[in-house]
């Protein structure tokens, strides 16, 4: 049975999230095509230079992404009380670059200007936009829209290039954000497309090495960078975590991988490449427990991630009595104890 998107991403209401969009019949749109021989590695470009672009407009924080083949991730934040915040100048001028509509055709500047003040004049219009600003539908529909059109336009075809609008999954803590990141990080090595995270092209976390690479910031200041976005709006970090640390968790998951599966990262190097390394210890219990986690991002869990008693606090507020993530007995102690 399926729900109303609206019960897992409310309108108007902050919240971190996991989208995944993959491509129509899961076909490989975005890599090498068996039939015509043709490689197009470069529509993965073109989707995480849309991610990017459209972070600077939306109300948006973005975490982490992956553009695979015939898939994309992205962990992000809505703020719409962001947008609400925002003048009517600033709220214009984001909405115009994603959506420039009569803009495409004013030439001068006082033109220019004529099509943003008649945007503002209309107040119905402007409480709308600001709406959609904070969205987590319209930020997927700014990315996913075009992206088909170019695609098919490539092409010189007609019809869908998404299978669908996109799954989401409500992330109810910052330990589940912190989960989702990892597995969308990780997903190239799983897909056995790269054997390092320098070498998972299109992914947030290649951003993030890449810039601590080139930056001329000292050893001291890049290890105590704090975790943050990597587009969009600023945010405090992640549980306090720094970036090396996340980076150092990230590239242990990817470790632990079993030997008769495919797609691991190659071991590092060092007395404690073995080890754990310690922020782990301050999220579970068990270093089993975050890999099983990680792992079954998409299998484990369905509408929403999160601890026993936050899903079933969320299925509560969405009229169910139960949601997938918590066993059974599980979930029967905790609608008990709310009895009791």
């Amino acid at each position: 049975m399926t729900y109303p998107r609206s019960q897992i991403a409310p309108r108007d209401e902050p919240g971190f999230f996991h989208v995944v969009s993959r491509c129509v019949r899961r076909a490989f749109l975005c890599g090498d095509d068996e039939f015509s021989g043709k490689n197009f590695d470069h529509r993965r470009q073109w989707i995480e230079d849309r991610i990017r672009f459209l972070a600077e407009s939306f109300a948006v924080s973005v975490y982490s992404y992956a553009v695979m083949s015939n898939h994309t991730h992205i962990v992000l934040h809505v703020d719409p009380n962001e947008a609400h915040a925002w003048p009517d100048e600033e709220v214009a001028r984001r909405w115009l670059a994603v959506f420039p509509g009569p803009l495409r055709d004013a030439q001068s500047k006082e033109q220019k200007e004529y099509v943003a003040l008649g945007l503002r004049s209309d107040p119905e219009r402007m409480k709308e936009i600001r709406s959609r600003l904070g969205s987590l539908s319209w930020f997927m529909r700014a990315l996913n829209e075009p992206i088909a059109r170019w695609a098919n336009e490539e092409d010189d075809c007609s019809g869908r290039f998404w299978e669908g609008r996109f799954k989401s999954q409500a992330l109810l803590e910052q330990q589940a954000v912190l989960t989702a990141m990892a597995y969308v990080d990780l997903n190239p090595v799983r897909a056995a497309m790269s054997e390092s995270l320098e070498e998972s092209d299109h992914t947030s976390v290649q951003c993030r090495l890449k810039e601590r690479s080139e930056s001329g910031w000292s050893s001291a200041k890049l290890l105590g960078r704090a975790l943050k976005p990597v587009a969009g709006l600023d945010a405090v970090a992640l549980l306090g975590m720094t970036e090396a640390s996340y980076i150092d968790l990230v590239q242990w998951t990817g470790e632990q991988a079993h030997p008769m599966k495919r797609g691991k990262l190659q071991k590092s190097e060092g007395p404690a490449a073995d080890r754990p390394p310690e922020i782990l210890w301050s999220l579970v219990k068990h270093p089993s427990q975050w890999t099983r986690q990680v792992q079954g991002t998409e299998r484990q869990y369905y509408r929403a991630i999160g601890s026993a008693e936050a899903l079933m606090a969320k299925a509560a507020d969405i009229g169910q009595r139960w949601m997938k993530g918590v066993s059974g007995e599980r979930a029967w102690q905790i609608l008990k104890s709310q009895i009791e």
